[in-house]
């Protein structure tokens, strides 16, 4: 059984989506922030660094020996590994999603996070920073659009690489983006969005995006 520490955010629906799209069973684990249980000891023991998301498979091999994964996109791989789906086999297959898995990573997830904070909760507005974000933002949205003009998902078939830019693409109102403009993007957000596995996804926790938990998730990228 898969136990998932999560709470409301991009990175913690990644995590949820994926599980509900393999069609497996898990336990949820809501990590509440304004106790700052994702500092707590018992939660450092299965991530050190203190973010969530974060798994244990407690079925993780034959010796029945628990397995704790931090990290949403190598949780992804790891879950993806286990029940052979959503990412390929084949060396240059699997190598295009992980690529795109990468740029949300390290690109997108990122520089959102930083809108977000700068835009809505940032003690004081910095015209300068907003916009540097913002543009960053929009940049990363024009890859993904090019390349979504050619192409119905990021990697070939539906893999984790869309999953984890669509649960962070389709906040873009929080980072005060459009996606009007980008209407390959658009429409590739506005499938993936009609898929009942990701609707049900980001509803764990709760499906409307909450206002503390993005904050607190932002906040952990300054």
């Amino acid at each position: 059984m898969i136990q998932l520490y999560t709470a409301a955010t991009p990175n913690g629906h990644k995590i949820s989506v994926l599980l509900e799209e393999l069609g497996v069973d898990y336990n949820v684990h809501v990590i509440d922030f304004d106790k700052n249980e994702q500092k707590s000891e018992a939660f450092l023991n299965i991530n050190p660094n203190g973010r969530i998301p974060a798994i244990v498979d407690t079925e993780a091999d034959a010796d029945g020996d628990e397995f704790a994964v931090f990290e949403s996109g190598a949780i992804m791989i790891y879950l993806a590994d286990k029940y052979g789906q959503f990412l390929p086999s084949e060396t240059k297959a699997r190598s295009q999603v992980i690529q795109w898995l990468m740029f949300q990573m390290g690109g997108v997830g990122p520089m959102m996070g930083q809108a977000n904070v700068f835009y809505r909760y940032f003690p004081e507005k910095i015209p300068a920073a907003i916009e540097r974000y913002q543009k960053e933002v929009k940049r990363l949205f024009s890859v993904l659009d090019t390349h979504l003009a050619d192409n119905s998902y990021l990697a070939g078939d539906y893999s984790i690489a869309d999953m984890a830019n669509w649960c962070w693409v389709h906040t873009h109102e929080w980072s005060g983006v459009d996606i009007e403009p980008y209407k390959h993007l658009k429409r590739w957000v506005a499938e993936i969005a009609t898929r009942p596995a990701v609707q049900k996804g980001i509803s764990v926790p709760p499906s409307e995006i909450d206002e503390k938990q993005l904050q607190e998730a932002g906040r952990n990228l300054i």
